[in-house]
């Protein structure tokens, strides 16, 4: 018998979504939250764990802006999967704002909700200046918001009397995570003892080194006992290899229309992508797709493993940006299939 430690198999772990209400050219956002709830409905019966909705502002493709009004939707259309954030980006708002909301969103549907929080804006920096009314905010204040914000939720992680209350909020127990594209992040939620979501979907070459930051720093707590790190990944699974890198290319512009300035909707499929990319384009979209899965349920179930291998990871959560809404819900029946 050999020595030789069994790492991870896909059927060890749970997987998730991250759904970006995907406006897709000549849509809606109304339309876009109806698929993000029959998104959600299909993703409850396929067995996953979670379903995140991402804070982004003034993208003509992401619809989830209010992201915990949409979270309440979707809450409100499902019975059992948890929702939450992935993430609320912390520097756009007043902490106590936020343990409002999540307090209300966890009273409505008791231990289903999770706020994952986030300290970039989530938009670009004019835009960013408009959300924030203390133009002195900044995502380097992230770890004093995120105090403040746990202390709402806990009076007991302060240092005294809290002449303001977050009602309701306080008192309950609303799982908070961090997210990060980076090893900031990381090593803040392993000095606290909470749980880690890592962005590898748009941020590849820094996965590892984040995770293994994450891992050394943590610190034992309340909320975990062992690290917890979650990461996501886009996967654009299709009965064949061929359709799967078809489907690809709507993500591929998404990135590329997103480099030029170019603000549009969520854009068809087409073919023959590679002819209109620069090589400076194609280095970029690398760098930022380079963890993409793409593939038949053969490819996709290989490449899972493989990420799985490298990362050593707790969950997956899964975001497939594609234009047709039945090879969406198609590409996530597969990956439900392949990780049994």
């Amino acid at each position: 018998m050999s020595d030789k430690k069994i790492g991870k198999r896909l059927s060890d772990i749970h997987y998730s979504v991250l759904d970006l209400s995907p406006i897709v050219a000549g849509g809606t956002p109304s339309n876009s939250f109806q698929n993000t709830l029959d998104l959600a409905r299909h993703a409850e019966k396929l067995g996953y764990t979670r379903f995140w909705l991402a804070e982004h502002h003034n993208m003509p493709f992401i619809a989830s802006s209010a992201t915990s009004v949409v979270i309440g939707h979707v809450a409100a259309g499902t019975s059992k999967i948890r929702v939450g954030s992935g993430g609320i980006m912390l520097p756009n708002h007043a902490p106590l704002v936020i343990a409002e909301q999540f307090g209300t969103l966890e009273s409505l549907f008791p231990g289903r909700i999770d706020l994952g929080l986030g300290r970039a804006p989530g938009t670009d920096q004019r835009t960013a200046h408009a959300l924030r009314r203390d133009r002195r905010s900044t995502k380097d204040d992230f770890p004093e918001q995120l105090a403040e914000l746990r202390t709402y939720f806990d009076p007991s992680l302060g240092t005294g009397h809290m002449p303001v209350r977050a009602i309701p909020g306080e008192g309950l127990n609303i799982p908070i995570w961090l997210l990060g594209s980076s090893g900031f992040s990381a090593q803040l939620a392993g000095q606290l003892g909470l749980p880690f979501a890592f962005a590898s979907h748009f941020s590849p070459n820094n996965t590892i080194g984040a995770l293994n930051l994450y891992h050394r720093s943590f610190q034992p707590s309340k909320t975990l006992d062992k690290p917890y790190a979650m990461v996501g990944v886009n996967v654009i699974a299709a009965d064949t290899d061929e359709e799967a890198q078809f489907l690809a290319t709507t993500l591929q512009q998404q990135f590329l229309n997103l480099s030029r300035g170019n603000e549009v909707a969520l854009q068809p499929p087409v073919e023959n992508l590679a002819d209109k990319w620069s090589p400076y384009e194609i280095e970029a979209l690398q760098h930022q797709l380079g963890s993409s899965i793409i593939g038949s349920p053969e490819t996709v179930k290989q490449k899972m493993q493989a990420f799985l291998d490298e990362t050593q990871a707790d969950e997956m959560m899964v975001i497939s940006q594609i234009f047709d809404q039945k090879a969406r819900l198609h590409s996530y029946d597969i990956v439900a299939e392949v990780t049994k």
